[in-house]
């Protein structure tokens, strides 16, 4: 027969929120580890707040609220809030349950702020990847560098001298401003809206853009990211980067690093085998104007050995990883403001793309 279509409210529930998430559901094995990972910063969140006062969002629940952001690309920290309130599998992997509050969109992100910082997020990443069963998924001896423009949240229009000359701008909310005849460059302008951001563009014929670089060590094993970092974008700063991630994280003992054109530089590959570094980069031999080849860094000690193919294959995962980071993770166009900011951010996406793929490298056989 016809099922009745009207709605009897119920005063009391007795359903556990835990029955109401699937046994199989892809959430439960990142929320486990997630939790172990979050255990690790206990004692570093505990100096991050006072002994005595008003408690206040737990640190653990702001940063399961901010994976779950990325995790479903939410655009606005308000949208995630009313997200919050009433859909039951975000109040289930945050920890709230059914009855609780849900906390006001200022309130989250001025919690937040507290821990939206380079040395929280690192730490996440660091505590992510020394969980011993993750640990053993991780490559000790081959790993690949590269790295990618981030859009600051600053328009063109803010991008003035830095003297105060220039024509006032327009009045109204979005007023015009013409730059013909301008000659505007890093050293003589900065956004007033983003200073940290700086005019860069990728390679000849494209546009030019306010911006960050954000770089990313990967290990050739699974393609997991142990390192990230965002840098001002200059034309140095992917090789400047990668020496500092090489020095931060990688192993005691000799390693590979793999990478594109753009490394193939002699002072870098010099640097890497000062390193104990062998240098898997990509030979950038394209011919100049004046029609001779460039000089390439990589010689024959490199190319003869097998090892240095198999890394051209795999080195070209990383894009794998900004792919997820800028379309999912929504890093492509940035929301905050502020160097620091902006790399807290871009390590917290960088720990969000492990933790989606964690689970199935786990569950498969070894």
């Amino acid at each position: 027969m016809r099922g009745s279509d009207e709605r009897s409210g119920r005063l009391f529930s007795y359903v556990d929120i835990e029955v109401r998430i699937g046994s199989d559901h892809p959430l439960r094995g990142i929320r486990e580890i997630v939790n172990e990972a979050l255990a690790a910063l206990d004692q570093t969140f505990e100096d991050l707040y006072a002994r005595e006062g008003r408690p206040s969002i737990p640190p653990e629940r702001l940063l399961r609220a901010s994976l779950l952001q990325l995790f479903y690309s939410i655009r606005s920290e308000r949208q995630l809030i009313e997200r919050l309130d009433f859909d039951l599998l975000f109040r289930w992997f945050v920890g709230l349950g059914i009855d609780d509050p849900v906390w006001d969109a200022t309130v989250f992100t001025k919690n937040r702020d507290r821990l939206l910082n380079t040395e929280i997020a690192q730490q996440f990443l660091a505590a992510l990847l020394a969980l011993p069963r993750i640990k053993k998924l991780l490559s000790r001896d081959h790993f690949t560098v590269d790295g990618t423009l981030l859009r600051a949240w600053a328009s063109m229009k803010s991008f003035r001298p830095k003297d105060g000359s220039g024509p006032p701008p327009d009045g109204g909310r979005n007023g015009e401003r013409d730059f013909r005849g301008e000659k505007r460059s890093n050293e003589t302008h900065a956004s007033t809206t983003d200073p940290d951001a700086r005019l860069y563009r990728k390679g000849n014929g494209r546009e030019s853009v306010l911006c960050y670089m954000g770089h990313a060590l990967m290990e050739n094993r699974h393609g997991l990211v142990v390192g990230g970092e965002v840098t001002h974008a200059t034309g140095t700063a992917e090789r400047e980067a990668a020496l500092a991630l090489v020095d931060r994280y990688r192993p005691a003992g000799r390693i590979t690093l793999g990478g594109d054109k753009g490394y193939d530089v002699s002072a870098f590959v010099e640097a890497l085998r000062e390193r104990e570094v062998t240098p898997h980069i990509a030979v950038d031999g394209h011919v100049r104007k004046s029609g001779i080849p460039r000089k390439t860094a990589i010689d024959g000690r490199t190319t003869r050995h097998g090892g240095y193919a198999i890394s051209q294959v795999i080195r070209k995962r990383v894009e794998e990883i900004f792919g997820w980071s800028k379309t999912t993770g929504g890093v492509a166009q940035l929301k905050l403001r502020s160097l620091p900011k902006v790399t807290a951010l871009f390590t917290f996406a960088l720990a969000a793309y492990n933790l989606i793929r964690l689970p199935k490298l786990l569950a498969a056989p070894s």
